[in-house]
């Protein structure tokens, strides 16, 4: 029987007329806007999985042993740059024979000279922008990356050709391309940020859901007379109107999905916070996908005959019960203190331990949420009751506000649980920030690039050092050769091996900078004392002492020279002196030495270190400084300096944030939009009336306004109360007393200036609905 009352209902949404689609058409509008946020969600898993499983598939297998050479294996040597702020990745082959392995995606290994990209890399160096990465990338293009070997379509990364590469120039050997990886596990605090974060971002778009099937309300209740009036009993009338919902459901869930699809063809497009995915990636679960489908018309149904509970359907007319009955507060209130109450039973959660229970921490995150949409009807009525007097059109916002408070509450609860919520995960996220950044100790204001030559090639370092000095927007350099120096001799009694030392040669402003050199000219040897007490300066002294030999090239498996000995004296005149703190944030210390004192051809596998100092009058001079690196060696290592850094788990979680919260944000606006133009819908012949009586547009336009804002000031209060309470109880969690209150009025300010920009859209329909024809009728 409710099956036929149902149905009977869908009939009525379906051939209701020009009025009846119009509503069914807004609903389904605002559940297609939610459907498609939550078929999003539930293709997160998915996308996750395929970029893990490509990013695995592509991985070099290096392997415990070195990998014999034959005609099926190659020489890789991975690359690593950036430009601009984008990472760009990339890898040196040479094939051993003509069965050597392809990465994934590439159908032939290029030749040397030649390179294949990615489609997003090919694009960067075809535009104008791309010109300055061209140099630094000399290969003649002969291919792209296929969809196996990327993990997005906007990653940036290549594989070139070489025929100089070699196991001793830093290469590596590999049969095959492919290793499964297990993820480390997840932090217990970052995994706390993630379950709130998914409560957080996906609680406004149930709500949203929850509202858009209450859509034509006014208009509903006289035809659901009409039906009495005919002979239709009470419970009849309200399965017919959720029927009604039902069909604007269905259709707002096939819309949803269609869309869904369509969008999701110009997903790889889009690159957010250096996150993109194929289309192919945006699959939900299936699993999620029924449950949406399932949840979406039983919310439809359920809302209805929940929302119809309180109003009494005569032939005559409607009469809602609850107009003259104020909301209570002592059935509220208890639902979000209850979820904070669940969120502190889950016990103090560590960054390195602590167990987390999901289903507390959900369920309490969803019963604070759920909670303060409860309360919010309840402040907004007790509020608005005590607003009276002042110029027209504020009384004519308060007098509405007090007829229906109830759908003003409803309009904006998406909004006040969003904001709630991200107050709630910034006082979190901001807190425990500092847990998972680290001190580098590092000092950009005396460099700013460190770079690295892999080569232990003396003409190839002292040609880094000159190419980097004469570089664009570079403004000085800090250039190091490093070698290894023992004491001479056999080892002697009671040593597992001969005392060494590490050598630094550079020229006088070089040493000043790593050491307290005072006084230094070419010609001058320092021994440097590590003065952070880690070390053990008698060790140091074993080799290093004015007048001694040492030896340059020990084997340090048989503890004899390595050919002929490479002997070198240190002068008498050799200076004691203090380490000094380097500005990549490494204290060096042993033997210093000026180029005239000792020349680095008797070094032995000597290594070069160039720090860096640009001109920042000069925008592109670390872009410059890398392409020096380059055409020395592809292969050369050139990283920022920065005195912080953050973990990577950290940034993929705030990573995450970021693009999901962007996404929830986009659908509240919408989903804003769509509820106000309902409402002035439905509103469209009070204000006709209005005007044929001789009211101003301008009156009735503010009154629109102030029936918006204080429903709006009044749920971004209860946000900013529920928001920090939550919060509060996650820090509890975390075992932190302090936070920042500065965090929160940004989302304040957010919200508030969301609704201002939907009050601005809303505007136009607005005016034209104002009008003497709107009390036309049929």
């Amino acid at each position: 029987m409710r099956a036929r009352h149902l149905a009977l209902g869908v009939r009525f949404a379906a051939g209701g007329g020009r009025e009846g689609w119009i509503r069914t058409i807004l609903t389904a509008v605002g559940v297609a806007l939610g459907v498609m946020l939550l078929l999003a969600a539930a293709s997160i898993p998915h996308v996750l999985d395929a970029r893990q499983q490509r990013g695995d598939a592509r991985t070099a297998v290096e392997g415990a042993k070195p990998v014999a050479r034959s005609s099926a294996t190659l020489l890789y040597a991975r690359t690593e740059t950036s430009f601009r702020g984008d990472a760009i990745t990339g890898a040196l082959l040479r094939p051993d024979g003509p069965d050597a392995p392809a990465p994934p995606g590439v159908r032939e290994l290029p030749h040397s000279g030649e390179m294949v990209v990615s489609p997003a890399l090919k694009e960067l160096l075809a535009s104008p922008e791309g010109k300055l990465l061209r140099e630094r990338l000399p290969f003649t293009t002969v291919g792209t990356i296929g969809q196996p070997g990327l993990t997005g379509p906007g990653e940036l990364t290549y594989y070139a050709g070489s025929d100089t590469l070699s196991t001793a120039h830093g290469a590596h050997r590999l049969a095959r391309f492919g290793v499964g990886t297990q993820p480390p596990p997840l932090n217990p605090m970052l995994l706390v940020t993630i379950i709130v974060a998914c409560v957080v971002l996906l609680m406004p778009v149930a709500i949203f859901i929850a509202t858009a099937v209450r859509f034509g309300g006014e208009r509903r209740d006289r035809r659901l007379a009409a039906l009495r009036l005919v002979g239709a009993d009470v419970p009849m009338v309200r399965w017919m109107a959720a029927g009604e919902a039902l069909f604007g459901a269905v259709v707002g869930l096939l819309l949803g999905t269609v869309v869904f699809l369509a969008l999701r063809q110009f997903i790889g497009s889009v690159t957010l916070w250096d996150v993109s995915a194929f289309p192919g990636d945006l699959t939900p679960l299936p699993a999620l996908a029924a449950l949406v489908a399932l949840a979406v018309p039983l919310c439809a149904v359920a809302v209805t005959l929940f929302a119809l509970r309180g109003v009494t359907i005569e032939p005559l007319g409607v009469v809602r019960n609850n107009a003259g009955r104020r909301r209570r507060l002592w059935w509220r209130l208890p639902v979000p203190v209850t979820g904070i109450a669940l969120l502190l039973l889950n016990g103090r959660v560590d960054r390195g331990n602590g167990v987390v229970n999901p289903y507390l921490i959900a369920g309490g995150a969803v019963l604070v949420l759920f909670g303060i949409t409860l309360l919010l009807p309840w402040v907004v009525e007790a509020v608005v009751a005590r607003l009276g007097g002042g110029p027209v059109p504020w009384q004519l916002a308060t007098r509405r506000l007090q007829l229906g408070s109830g759908s003003a509450a409803r309009a904006v609860s998406g909004i006040t649980v969003a904001v709630a919520g991200a107050i709630a995960l910034q006082l979190f996220f901001s807190t425990i920030q500092s847990d998972f950044m680290k001190v580098t100790g590092q000092d950009p204001s005396r460099a700013q690039l460190s770079l690295t030559l892999p080569s232990g090639d003396v003409a190839t370092t002292r040609k880094m050092m000159a190419q980097v000095r004469t570089t664009e927007g570079v403004r000085g350099v800090i250039a190091t050769v490093e070698a290894s120096a023992s004491r001479p001799g056999p080892v002697r009694k009671g040593e597992a091996f001969a005392p060494s030392t590490q050598v630094t040669v550079g020229d006088c402003p070089t040493l000043g900078e790593l050491a307290h050199t005072g006084a230094c000219k070419d010609g001058d040897v320092f021994i440097v004392k590590d003065n952070s007490g880690l070390v053990d300066d008698g060790y140091l002294f074993k080799t290093a002492r004015p007048g001694a030999q040492v030896l340059f090239n020990r084997d340090p498996q048989t503890e004899e020279p390595d050919g002929a000995p490479r002997l070198w004296t240190l002068p008498k005149s050799a200076r004691t002196v203090d380490s000094r703190k380097a500005p990549s944030g490494e204290t060096a210390f042993g033997i210093f030495a000026t180029p005239g004192a000792l020349d680095t051809a008797v070094l032995d596998h000597p290594t070069a270190h160039a720090m860096v100092k640009t001109d920042p009058a000069v925008p592109d001079a670390a872009e410059y400084v890398r392409n020096t690196a380059a055409r020395i060696d592809p292969q050369m290592r050139v990283i920022t300096l920065q005195n912080l850094e953050r973990d990577k788990q950290y940034n993929s979680v705030r990573t995450g944030l970021l693009v999901a919260s962007t996404a929830t944000l986009a659908l509240i606006a919408a989903s804003m939009l769509v509820t106000t133009l309902e409402q002035l819908r439905e509103r469209r012949r009070l204000l006709s009336v209005l005007v044929a009586f001789g009211t101003r547009r301008a009156t009735l336009g503010w009154s629109v306004l102030w029936q918006t804002a204080v429903p709006v000031v009044l749920g971004l209060a209860l946000a900013l109360v529920g928001g920090a309470g939550l919060g509060l109880a996650l820090l509890s969690m975390a075992g932190k007393t302090t936070f920042d209150w500065s965090v929160v009025w940004p989302m304040v300010a957010t919200g508030a200036g969301l609704v201002l920009l939907v009050t601005l859209f809303s505007l136009p329909p607005l005016w034209r609905m104002m009008r003497p024809d709107g009390l036309r009728t049929e």
